[in-house]
């Protein structure tokens, strides 16, 4: 397979080469499961990375149903070892990752004078420690062959102030900073390194946020008490927009494109 920077063909619509092994992590749900999923119709061979290795083998089971490539690599990304074992594993038994995508990630709302320690320390070992973890274990191949995609999948939190989501919004903005740096360092490897910003997306991570309640009208209305401007285009995020947005930035057709940061929030960050 040629460098990320020679232009490469491809047949597949998404301008991804069939038979490419991407390691996702977050692979259970949410955002990372709908990428899992668009990569994996592009011919991808996906190695889906969670900790939850129950709803991760459901997930790739409902994958390898619809005949998608697909496999289970149960990780805490959390622990550099267990990274570092996982990605040797992906490696040995499906080959070189030239994708990764990092969608791991956990959100602990809170006002920031009432964070606990361990909101905050579980915040950054996942949201941070955790990129760096995998980053660091699946570009240090790339780096050897000259070539590979990174897409990290931030928020649009991490640029605009948010009330209640201080440790949050703190996270993502430290992994754009990371993931931009990492991309200043290995572009010359043939390496990319791209962020994907969402804004309110229809997950249970969302739900949650609104404590049950009209979660995608408040997220469309906004909460002007809480400085919270709302979505201009009306309507919440499904996955599939965010995860359209990482097959973009993961393809040769974005092959010029590197440490940049893509915002898929409807406008919200206006």
């Amino acid at each position: 397979m040629q460098s990320e920077t020679s232009g490469e063909t491809s047949g597949e619509t998404g301008g991804l080469s069939s038979g490419t092994v991407a390691y996702v992590t977050g692979a259970a749900g949410g955002i990372g499961a709908a990428i899992c999923r668009t990569l994996a119709e592009q011919g991808v061979h996906v190695a889906a990375a969670d900790r939850d290795a129950e709803r991760l083998a459901l997930a790739v089971k409902e994958l390898t149903r619809d005949g998608l490539a697909a496999t289970a690599f149960p990780v805490d990304v959390t622990s550099s070892g267990d990274v570092d074992a996982s990605v040797a594993a992906v490696e040995a038994r499906l080959g070189p990752v030239d994708k990764l995508v990092n969608a791991a990630g956990v959100l602990r709302p809170g006002p920031a004078l009432d964070i606990s320690d361990d909101d905050w320390a579980t915040t950054f070992a996942v949201n941070v420690s955790g990129v760096f973890h995998v980053s660091r274990a699946v570009v240090g191949r790339m780096r050897e062959r000259g070539r590979g995609a990174v897409v990290t999948v931030a928020s649009n939190a991490a640029a605009v102030a948010r009330s209640g989501m201080a440790a949050y919004a703190a996270s993502k903005a430290a992994v754009t900073s990371f993931t931009k740096s990492l991309g200043l360092e290995v572009a010359r490897h043939g390496i990319r390194c791209n962020v994907v910003a969402p804004g309110s997306t229809d997950t249970p991570m969302l739900s949650a946020l609104w404590n049950g309640g009209d979660w995608a009208r408040a997220s469309i209305d906004g909460a002007p008490e809480a400085y919270r401007v709302g979505i201009p285009l009306g309507k919440v995020a499904t996955p599939a927009d965010i995860a359209d947005a990482v097959l973009f930035l993961l393809s040769d057709r974005a092959g010029h494109v590197t440490m940049h940061s893509l915002t898929v929030d409807g406008g919200a960050t206006l």
